[in-house]
C-alpha cells in the first residue's frame, strides 16, 4: 500500500512548456506512467510520445488519468486547479509558485467537499518510490523503498531528509512534500493522518518552518492519534520576527509562528525534535532502533 501515489497512478501534466516537458521525461525515466500532457493551443500534437491535449476533461476522458502535475503559470495556475477538479481527478499536484492568496482562497472554498485532494501550491510532489511513482520535482535518484514516510513544507529539506535517510540505508514510503505557501490544500496535519494510516509506514519525519500554526496542529493529532515514532526538524529557528525567510508562509507573525513554541509542542506530543537538520537521518535510525525497527 502506498500514499496518494501508486502503480495505479496515471499522470497527466497540465503546462507542458520547458519545465513541465522536463519533469515530465524525469518522471517517465523514472517509471512513472505519464498518459497526458494540456496545452492549450498544441491540442493534437505529442510531447515526447506523449498526446497533448487543449483540455483536462478531454484528457482525462481519452487517456484515464487519475493524477494531475500542475505547472501552469501563477496568473493561470488556480484556473488549472479548478478545471482539474472539474474533470474529477481525484489528485492534484500544483508546483507553480507565487499563485495570488485571493486566487487561493477561492480555490479552497471551491474544493471543500470536491473529492479532489489538493497538494501544493508551491511544493515538491509526491514520490512513492517503491512503485516508482513521481509527481513532481524530487530527484528520483536519491530515494530508497521502504517504510519511513515524509511531510515536509519545504522542499530542499526534503530532498536532505531523504538523502539522509538513504545513506543510513533507510528506505521511505511515500514523501509528501505539503508546500510553502499561507494557503496550501493537504495540511502537514492531513500528510500526517494519511501515514500514520498507512500499514506500509513505520515511521514519519515531519519537517516544518516558522510561521502560522500548522506544526502546533499536527502536534496535536500527534500527541493523540500517533503511535510510531515521529521525527521532527522546524526550519527557521533563527529568522527575525516579522520577516518573511524564503516561503511565503515562513514568516513569525504570533506566538504560534516561533520555532520554540513549534519544538515544544511537538515534543509535548512525544515527537522527537531534531535541532540540526544535519541529525535527522540519524535521529530517525536510533528512534527505529530503540523501537526494535531497525538493527
Amino acid at each position: 500500500m502506498a500514499v496518494l501515489v501508486d502503480a495505479n497512478t496515471r499522470l497527466m501534466v497540465q503546462g507542458i512548456g520547458t519545465e513541465g516537458a522536463n519533469h515530465m521525461r524525469r518522471s517517465i525515466a523514472y517509471g512513472t506512467n505519464v498518459v497526458a500532457a494540456i496545452h492549450p493551443r498544441r491540442g493534437g500534437e505529442q510531447q515526447d510520445g506523449i498526446p497533448i491535449f487543449t483540455t483536462v476533461d478531454e484528457a482525462v476522458r481519452t487517456t484515464g488519468a487519475n493524477v494531475t502535475i500542475i505547472f501552469v503559470p501563477a496568473p493561470f495556475a488556480a484556473d488549472a486547479i479548478l478545471e482539474a477538479a472539474a474533470a474529477g481527478l481525484p489528485l492534484i499536484v500544483c508546483i507553480t509558485e507565487g499563485i495570488p492568496v485571493l486566487d487561493m482562497v477561492k480555490v479552497k472554498a471551491a474544493l471543500q467537499g470536491s473529492k479532489s485532494v489538493l497538494i501544493g501550491p508551491n511544493c515538491p510532489g509526491v514520490i512513492t518510490p517503491g512503485t516508482k511513482t513521481r509527481i513532481g520535482i524530487m530527484p528520483g535518484d536519491i530515494f530508497l523503498p521502504g517504510r519511513v514516510g515524509v511531510v515536509s513544507r519545504s522542499g530542499t529539506l526534503v530532498y536532505e531528509v531523504v538523502a539522509q535517510l538513504t545513506a543510513e540505508g533507510i528506505g521511505q514510503s511515500t514523501c509528501i512534500g505539503v508546500g510553502g505557501d499561507p494557503i496550501i490544500g493537504t495540511r502537514q496535519v492531513e500528510a500526517i493522518r494519511m501515514l500514520n494510516e498507512d500499514p506500509d509506514t513505520d515511521a514519519i519525519v515531519m519537517v516544518g518552518e516558522i510561521g502560522g500554526s500548522a506544526e502546533q496542529e499536527a502536534a496535536a493529532y500527534i500527541k493523540e492519534h500517533v503511535k510510531k515514532p515521529v521525527v521532527a526538524f522546524i526550519a527557521g529557528a533563527t529568522a527575525p520576527a516579522g520577516r518573511r525567510m524564503g516561503h511565503a508562509g515562513a514568516i513569525i507573525s504570533g506566538e504560534d509562528g516561533k520555532a520554540e513554541n513549534k519544538k515544544a509542542a511537538l515534543r509535548a506530543a512525544g515527537a522527537i525534535v531534531s535541532d540540526s537538520p544535519a541529525e535527522i537521518g540519524s535521529t530517525m535510525k536510533k528512534a527505529l532502533q530503540d523501537r526494535g525497527l531497525l538493527k
